[in-house]
């Protein structure tokens, strides 16, 4: 007689097989038509930038179609540099080997985020391993400018909605430093919880940073969830950087009666209106709903588990299960990376039913393609990017990139652009 496991398996296997079969029966489908982003300025080409964390390259791909590569930048040109500053900086080579051991899983980790400036002449990045971010030009590779964060890891980024501002979490300093994309220079700095992770700027002229606490240690029992530090949303006028709003998810998951689930907020959308948050927390195969004008978390999604998905906690990537989360331009439909449970799914924002079950190696990220009309997740298990519609729920394209994809994030780029030429 089979053991529960095997048989779970077996159902899940089955379930991964029913969505294939719908994938394959749909592929004749229409799709929905979604109002796409404003066309690209003259002279410019929307294109995607998908940042290979082990390799410290970005890819360039199309934004919609088939996703082709564009193009390749390499984003650590003065790797032999900053690597003999580390080596002669006894406490600075104790983190950078730590980031190796612990969210590196190993590998050093050379690209987190990455946004083009308005005009799309550079590339400006984030380097966990190198604590920095950097201003690429991307007509030739070089560096344009170079600002090292408090600390010792640069973590997720976000920029203004006018392009000319981009946040960055310095992970270990909980500090998130506010620059010029153009210069570099330091507009201000605000103070976190433990480790800030995601940043999302907001049309009211906001700026929210969620602080994630200890994802590295090897305490993740649920009694002991509070080893894990100060988990906090911080939110600041993203003008002056002072803070207008603190909130503290863990007594909102406490009253909703989830207790049991950790406050550590993982990647987040806002509805267009900006009145809805949809996040993910640690260890969690789901996500929840919060209402912003109320603070108050109202509804919860447990997708699906993979039976055969490692139960110990402290196999799962930096504490995550599911780890990456888009909307449709519309917000009718969500797109959830089931990271530790390799799948992507659509799910309904009305109903909070999902759609079929993409199967997606180790699945870390998840965006919406230029013309809105395709959730484009990233699978670092497997090195490649897929996109999915979001209305029929199938797999449409696929591209291999460089190695540990993680973040993708929409850019412009010259629209003749193939890649430097130096560097």
């Amino acid at each position: 007689m089979p053991s529960p496991r095997t048989s779970g398996t077996r159902r899940f296997l089955g379930a991964l097989a029913a969505s294939l079969a719908l994938v394959t029966a749909s592929a004749g489908a229409g799709t929905a038509s979604v109002p796409g982003p404003a066309a690209s300025p003259a002279g410019l080409e929307e294109v995607m930038f998908v940042g290979n964390n082990w390799d410290g390259t970005a890819d360039v791909i199309a934004s919609r179609g088939d996703f082709h590569r564009v193009g390749r930048v390499n984003v650590i040109p003065d790797k032999e540099e900053r690597l003999r500053e580390i080596y002669l900086n006894p406490v600075r080579l104790a983190f950078f080997l730590g980031v190796r051991s612990g969210p590196g899983e190993g590998h050093d980790q050379f690209v987190d985020d990455m946004y083009a400036t308005p005009d799309g002449s550079a590339m400006v990045v984030s380097r966990p391993s190198f604590a920095d971010v950097v201003s690429l030009d991307l007509r030739t590779g070089r560096i344009n400018w170079r600002f090292p964060v408090a600390g010792y890891r640069a973590d997720h980024m976000a920029v203004s909605p006018d392009g000319t501002r981009v946040a960055v979490s310095a992970s270990t300093a909980n500090t998130v430093h506010v620059l010029d994309v153009a210069t570099g220079r330091q507009l201000g700095s605000f103070k976190t919880g433990d480790k800030p992770h995601e940043n999302v700027f907001t049309s009211d002229g906001l700026l929210w940073n969620m602080s994630i606490g200890e994802v590295t240690t090897a305490l993740d029992a649920p009694w002991l969830d509070w080893s894990k530090g100060d988990r906090k949303i911080t939110v600041v006028d993203a003008d002056t950087f002072e803070t207008v709003r603190v909130i503290d998810m863990r007594t909102r998951l406490d009253a909703f009666g989830r207790g049991d689930l950790s406050d550590a907020v993982r990647p987040l959308v806002f509805t267009p209106d900006e009145k809805k948050i949809y996040f993910q927390v640690s260890f969690f195969n789901g996500f929840l709903e919060y209402d912003v004008d109320s603070d108050r978390i109202t509804r919860l999604k447990n997708l699906p588990g993979n039976p055969a998905t490692d139960p110990d906690r402290t196999t799962w990537v930096n504490d995550s299960r599911h780890h990456g989360l888009s909307i449709s331009p519309d917000g009718d439909k969500l797109c959830v990376a089931g990271t530790m449970d390799d799948y992507a799914t659509v799910v309904d924002r009305a109903t909070l039913q999902e759609g079929p079950l993409v199967p997606a190696s180790k699945p870390y990220w998840a965006t919406v393609s230029g013309d809105g009309r395709s959730c484009v997740v990233s699978e670092s298990g497997a090195d490649r990017v897929t996109a999915i519609d979001f209305a029929t729920g199938r797999r449409v394209a696929s591209v291999d990139v460089g190695d540990h994809p993680q973040r993708v994030r929409l850019a412009r780029v010259p629209a003749d652009w193939t890649g430097p030429t130096g560097g």
